[in-house]
């Protein structure tokens, strides 16, 4: 295997509580309160719908909160991946990845092992600049078992939430994630800090009618015939391992542009040439040489 080749699993396509529109001749993302199913293919307009978004929106009354899931893994962690990331605003280009302890960094040296202060006191994430990133993987269709449709966030309400429901519903089936009926479900609440306007988030929820009780023992059924037709869950957990330790970074190329649209709209007029190593919309705007230069300064490595 080719190393330092993202190997994630097949994506078919995205779903997003959110849409891009055209704004004073921008592409800007929008908030929305439904999940929307896209293809990975797009037109002038954005991202083209995938068939099964017109199919489960019209079992929901046209609003789409809900969307019938099934995962990939046994291993929670294998279905959500989330670490702090920091993206050049610019370019999508992953430049630092850590889980609070330690971080995978771009330095002029190369790809760098270091100790990772968490957001809020790292001198490189001041002002926003470094953010949760999740990717949750699901499948959706029998027509094709090992693919996937991806869901992105930089939300903490919706990272938490599908963190913890991964977590407890792997621990209540005996590790048979993979075998239970589950649901993506749209959730709204106010806060203070969002002046009492609904923010939304994803959870995890087991399928509309279906108890906890229902659900394992249907989770044990379908496992235990796995079994006897012999599907190896466990090999197939392994292999996911495997390709996500195939590199320091998960975003890969094609990925790139899409990060930077849905979470990091720049007004690309106001940039000029010399900046383009700069970080807009009230960040940071020391360029990456000398942020990594105060970096190595407060940073120590990690043997």
């Amino acid at each position: 295997m080719i190393k330092g080749l993202t190997i994630t699993p097949p994506v078919l396509g995205r779903i997003s509580i959110g849409r891009v529109v055209q704004k004073d001749g921008k592409r800007l993302p929008a908030k929305d309160d439904q999940f929307t199913i896209t293809s990975q293919v797009q037109n002038k307009d954005g991202w083209i719908n995938h068939p099964l978004d017109e199919k489960l929106r019209a079992n929901n009354d046209g609003k789409l909160r809900q969307i019938p899931v099934r995962m990939l893994f046994n291993d929670p962690e294998l279905n959500l991946r989330a670490e702090y990331t920091l993206f050049d605003r610019q370019t999508g280009r992953p430049l630092c990845v850590g889980d609070g302890e330690h971080c995978q960094r771009r330095t002029s040296n190369g790809v760098e092992q270091l100790a990772c202060p968490s957001p809020d006191r790292c001198p490189l994430a001041q002002g926003g600049a470094c953010k949760p990133y999740g990717r949750l993987y699901v499948n959706l269709s029998e027509d094709d078992e090992l693919g996937t449709f991806i869901f992105r966030t930089t939300g903490f309400n919706s990272i938490r939430t599908l963190a913890a429901r991964l977590s407890y519903f792997a621990a209540v089936s005996g590790n048979k994630l993979s075998c239970l009926p589950l649901q993506l479900t749209l959730r709204g609440k106010s806060t203070t800090q969002s002046y009492r306007t609904p923010i939304y988030f994803v959870d995890l929820t087991l399928r509309d009618g279906v108890t906890l009780k229902d659900a394992v023992q249907q989770a044990k059924a379908i496992d235990s015939e796995l079994s006897e037709y012999g599907f190896d869950q466990i090999a197939l957990d392994d292999a996911a391992k495997t390709g996500y330790a195939n590199s320091c970074f998960e975003v890969d190329g094609d990925e790139m542009s899409d990060v930077v649209e849905e979470f990091y709209p720049v007004d690309t007029e106001d940039v000029s040439s010399t900046q383009q190593g700069s970080y807009q919309n009230g960040l940071a705007t020391q360029n990456v040489s000398s942020i990594e230069q105060g970096l190595r300064q407060s940073v120590t490595a990690v043997s």
